[in-house]
């Protein structure tokens, strides 16, 4: 008999608990939200200046003014290469290892330009111009805040735990 009545209840509780089509109620609003999204933009046909006394290429390409680039964000920088007829791009830094020896596609910015640099360990003014000219690039603009200073000092193993507490 025992068992027929906890069939019974199990069959019951199972046919009750189920969830119905019917919405619930509605919570209270949440707060607004905030569409942060980065930004691109591209510069074709950028040529580099030899500089002898450093044995380096550079340009600088200063950022859109539409485009706003905080303190904090990071910017990413891709070259473009066409590749048996298919345009690929490749993320700087690029290091390249051609006959004469290596050189690097660098970077730095500033909130308002940033500097593209060849680097290399030969005579840099022996380049071929396939790499210094009709140079296309692609900016990523990833929106960033700087972290909070918690105050914790975290080369110190201690204080960190009991931070974590």
């Amino acid at each position: 008999m025992k068992k027929i009545s906890f069939l019974f209840a199990f069959i019951a509780f199972s046919l009750t608990s189920c969830s119905s089509d019917e919405p619930g109620p509605q919570g209270p609003p949440g707060e607004p939200g905030v569409n942060i999204v980065g930004q691109t933009f591209e510069f074709e046909d950028v040529d580099f200046e030899y500089f002898e006394d450093g044995n380096f290429y550079a340009t600088v390409i200063d950022i859109p003014a539409e485009i706003e680039v905080l303190e904090s964000d990071a910017i990413l920088v891709y070259r473009r290469e066409v590749i048996d007829g298919t345009e690929t791009w490749s993320m700087i830094p690029q290091n390249y290892f051609l006959e004469e020896g290596i050189i690097q596609y660098v970077f730095n910015h500033t909130a308002s330009d940033i500097e593209l640099l060849i680097d290399g360990n030969f005579d840099l003014s022996t380049l071929d111009g396939v790499y210094s000219q009709n140079q296309f690039f692609r900016f990523f603009v990833v929106p960033s805040d700087f972290a909070i200073d918690t105050g914790v000092d975290v080369s110190d193993y201690d204080a960190v735990m009991q931070a974590l507490k």
